[in-house]
């Protein structure tokens, strides 16, 4: 029989792995519905956000303004159980105004001390807003405290909560006075999903819905504790032998070599690196178990290369001139893995 080790002091056989997993994928479509249920028309955004964070990571929102990209935030963070916050990111944004400060306070005795004030990024679930309008140095305070986990400051380090999840959303329009995003920081997104415009039908439901009296009343489905539970039983969500050849063949493959003849090699100046691969990995099972599935297969491979690998790769001068797109290549990609 198997065993499955979840936490330090708990060791569970097969049948209880996989009732855990069959509940938390029953709570987790409960989120994905309650949230569809006040944001329309966008089902794989919202699917795709919370695959990013069952598998503990970070997501990169793409989109124009108007497609409910805040509304997303506040409604997982709601149904979540996770207190949320949001910066908008302008360009006079110190990092100071980000992790937080130092203020000198006087005690009852008259004796005078530093205090550390705790800024907008100690929380759960964070909205980085319009994030390439900030400077370099302000984009790397928040992008190290994403890595890391805690911030420091004064030569003393302060943890941030557990969970942590930051969704930074890029305006694609507008791009006077913006500070792109380096492909190393770029690296800390576990996905980048595109917020697109709804369909008809959705955007007539919006109308009717947010023009009127009627409002959707929303609680908490989940908590923190749970959130943690259920990414340490993503984790352990097992994956076939033909379905880690089939991430390491996709993300390799991606990865141009000097010199060589492929059309990678041509049409890409710089491909995914390992993170890539953890990435493809721990998405995968997270869509598994909101899926009611107890093991990911290769389609999901398939269906999540594209957010996951398409802020990993940069076009050449030569592709993008032949009007190819990212998009393009890993599609193509994709068709290689039956």
């Amino acid at each position: 029989m198997l065993i499955y080790k979840i936490m330090d002091s708990d060791v569970i056989d097969d049948a209880d792995i996989v009732e855990q997993i069959e509940a938390a994928g029953e709570e987790i479509k409960q989120v994905k519905d309650a949230a569809a249920s006040v944001i329309f028309g966008q089902d794989e955004v919202i699917e795709r956000t919370i695959i990013t964070v069952l598998a503990g990571g970070h997501a990169l929102l793409i989109g124009v303004p108007g497609v409910a990209k805040t509304l997303l935030v506040e409604t997982l963070g709601t149904v979540l159980g996770l207190e949320n916050n949001r910066i908008q990111f302008t360009p006079d944004l110190m990092p100071s105004d980000i992790i937080g400060s130092e203020v000198l306070e006087e005690g009852a005795d008259g004796k005078r001390s530093f205090k550390f004030i705790k800024g907008p990024v100690f929380t759960r679930l964070l909205m980085a807003d319009e994030i390439n309008r900030a400077s370099p140095k302000t984009q790397s305070a928040l992008l190290q405290a994403m890595q890391e986990k805690h911030v420091s400051f004064a030569g003393e380090r302060h943890d941030l909560p557990s969970p942590f999840h930051v969704l930074a959303t890029q305006n694609p329009l507008e791009q006077e006075g913006t500070y792109p995003l380096p492909e190393a920081q770029l690296d800390r997104f576990l996905m980048q999903i595109d917020v697109g415009y709804p369909d008809e039908a959705a955007e007539r439901q919006i109308l009717l819905m947010t023009t009127g009296n009627q409002k959707t009343d929303l609680s908490a489905i989940l908590s923190a504790e749970k959130l943690l539970n259920i990414q340490n039983l993503v984790r352990q969500i097992p994956v076939s032998d033909q379905v880690v050849d089939a991430i390491l063949k996709l993300v390799r493959n991606a990865r141009p070599v000097k010199g060589g003849d492929r059309d990678i090699d041509r049409n890409i100046v710089w491909g995914p690196g390992p993170r890539a691969s953890q990435s493809l990995m721990s998405a995968i099972k997270a869509k598994a178990m909101l899926d009611g599935r107890l093991s990911p297969s290769i389609d999901d491979v398939g269906e999540l290369a594209e957010p996951i690998l398409k802020h990993r790769m940069a076009l050449s001068f030569a592709a993008r001139a032949e009007g190819k797109t990212i998009e393009q290549v890993i599609t193509g990609l994709t068709e290689t893995l039956g």
